[in-house]
């Protein structure tokens, strides 16, 4: 009998140990993780799906292209996940700390993508999606100095723009041409809107207010990289630049530059059709006085820089912010303005019909900036019964951000504490959410996470957790944004590491136009895809096939025809920049 017990054993070992040895050649995609890499002193987690069908609970930690196992450790936790119809282990090896190249192996399956224990871990994504900014400029050349293979002729001079009928006064009628240049790409088309600039620009902008020392350290390789203001800073104000051409002489702030149609999958220099600026409206016009109130604080610091820009900035927002006030009511209605003006216009519409939280937000901001009670009392924080995660549509959260960075500053003013709280009590449900997500992961806390630009969606809860980190100093909100940084690249349903350029099993078809007509294979780098939307607005696209799946967490295509999935947008990058970028310095203070 113990001989019989002996073999079985002998060759249950000499199995798992040819298993093992052929690790390196099976890649499992139901082995999901993070594709880019870990820190040595943070959190290391792999989802394994279908891994209650196995009759081994094992996984091993192998040095990539080798057999050698340097960690072991048990599957446990997981459970159902109803938004991907998966059952889900979990492999934890947080305790393993020694840098280098690895794989995951689950036997039964295979191993994983390779990927990197390592200080500065998100570094190199990170600063790419900085960088995926410069190539969404509009209005210059890029250069291969500075853009690689991806160099490329300048597009869109936007110097002659038109005054659409909609926006036309008597001082600035139809026939008249306003010069309204520089700005960001908002998406894969080659249009420019305030609405969606509003939210981008802030992100970038508090990223900087939140972490000046760290970034100040990097280098983006940008046109302006060696002079006096930060790259982060220099890449922003191409875009806050064209912001300000979009204020009218009333104070009203035009809702977008673009085409009336949407431009054909050229090169940017190709795309020549007419240009205009389309009508004033009340949630351009509060975005607007909410950014350049913020850019009057930040770029304060580099009056000797660029003077005068940061007082242009305030006197922008403060009369920004009165012609809302004056007109409260002016939503961007774009099959109405179509129905009385033309050209129709057809690009995106940034429709927001309820500006409540813009006024709010532009309230905060101001507050924050000047410190003046009006501005405070306007925004009435203690009437707002809660605060979501920001989006586009939704932007008083921000406005939280900004108060409580100043609060030192702002704590003469009566019930300012309550902002504290208000950011605690978002944080909270989303941290809890990924201690126990059978993804371990803040995404999905709320069913509609999944949504069109559903990756913005776990960034934007990955800023809310560094937030809370901020105020408590409490680990478990840092390692929950370090999950949401893990879900985004390559820990999800999909499998897919969703930053062009990043992970071993990256988005390579993008809907993005330099992308597809600039005849190389491989994407704009840095550039963050929307993910799964089960809305399938594009369903009906011959141009691709069907979706794999209707499944919320996996109803994601990888291919450029499918813009309401794979799109990509300037306010997804910003809160995937926010979120890595602030990781790192985080990480970098605890050395």
């Amino acid at each position: 009998m113990y001989r019989k017990k002996l073999s079985y054993l002998l060759l249950t070992l000499f199995a798992l140990l040819q298993t093992v040895s052929f690790a390196q050649t099976a890649v499992s995609h139901n082995i999901r993780l993070n594709q880019v890499g870990f820190y040595p002193n943070g959190p290391k987690l792999a989802i394994v799906t279908g891994a209650d069908s196995l009759k081994t609970t094992k996984f091993f930690l192998l040095k990539e292209n080798t057999t050698d196992t340097v960690f072991r450790g048990t599957l446990d936790g997981g459970g159902f996940w109803k938004y991907s119809e998966e059952n889900t282990k979990k492999a934890d090896f947080s305790s393993y700390l020694t840098p280098g190249s690895y794989v995951l192996f689950v036997p039964g399956f295979g191993t994983s993508y390779p990927f990197d224990i390592k200080a500065h871990a998100l570094l190199a994504p990170a600063k790419a999606s900085v960088k995926g900014f410069y190539y969404q400029r509009v209005s210059t050349e890029l250069k291969a100095e500075h853009a690689g293979i991806y160099a490329r002729k300048a597009g869109h001079p936007d110097t002659e723009v038109k005054i659409h009928p909609s926006a036309a006064t008597a001082t600035r009628p139809e026939t008249k041409t306003i010069s309204s240049s520089r700005g960001w790409y908002d998406a894969g088309d080659y249009n420019k809107y305030i609405v969606n600039s509003g939210i981008t620009t802030f992100t970038l902008l508090s990223l900087y207010e939140d972490f000046p020392a760290f970034i100040d350290t990097f280098n983006l390789n940008i046109p302006e990289s060696g002079n006096k203001i930060p790259d982060l800073l220099d890449e922003s104000l191409w875009n806050l630049r064209w912001m300000l051409t979009m204020q009218d002489e009333d104070g009203g702030v035009y809702h977008k530059l673009t085409n009336a149609n949407f431009d054909d999958f050229v090169m940017p220099e190709k795309a020549k059709s007419y240009r205009y600026v389309i009508m004033k409206t009340t949630a351009a016009s509060l975005d607007f006085a909410a950014v350049t109130a913020q850019a009057n604080r930040v770029f304060s610091k580099f009056k000797k820089e660029l003077p005068g820009l940061a007082d242009s900035c305030l006197k922008a927002s403060v009369k920004a912010y009165e012609w809302a006030k004056k007109n409260p009511k002016v939503i961007y209605d774009q099959n109405e303005m179509n129905s009385k003006f033309s050209p129709h216009v057809v690009t995106g519409a940034y429709d927001d019909k309820n500006v409540t939280d813009e006024f709010q937000w532009a309230a905060l901001e101001l507050f924050a900036t000047t410190g003046k009670q009006n501005y405070w009392d306007d925004a009435n924080v203690a009437a707002t019964t809660s605060f979501e995660v920001p989006n586009w549509q939704k932007v008083n959260t921000l406005g939280l951000y900004s108060v409580e960075h100043y609060k030192k500053n702002l704590e003469k003013v009566k019930g300012v504490a309550i902002v504290t709280d208000d950011i605690l009590k978002l944080a909270k449900p989303l941290e809890a959410y990924s201690e126990t997500s059978p993804y371990y992961t803040p995404m999905g806390t709320d069913s509609g996470d999944f949504t069109w630009g559903s990756n913005a969606v776990c960034s934007n809860e990955g800023v809310a957790l560094i937030q809370a980190y901020l105020i408590t100093k409490d680990k478990k909100y840092l390692d929950a944004a370090i999950a949401a940084a893990d879900y985004l690249l390559g820990r999800n349903a999909t499998d897919f590491s969703f930053l062009t350029g990043f992970g071993e099993h990256p988005v390579m078809n993008i809907h993005h136009r330099p992308s597809d007509a600039d005849g190389i294979k491989e994407p704009v780098p840095g550039l963050l895809s929307g993910g799964p939307n089960p809305g399938q607005q594009d369903k009906g696209n011959s141009c691709h096939k069907p979706y794999p799946s209707k499944l919320p967490a996996k109803s994601f295509l990888d291919h450029k025809c499918s813009y309401a999935s794979n799109e990509i947008a300037i306010n997804w990058n910003a809160p995937f920049a926010y979120l890595t970028l602030a990781i790192e310095a985080i990480k970098a203070q605890e050395k």
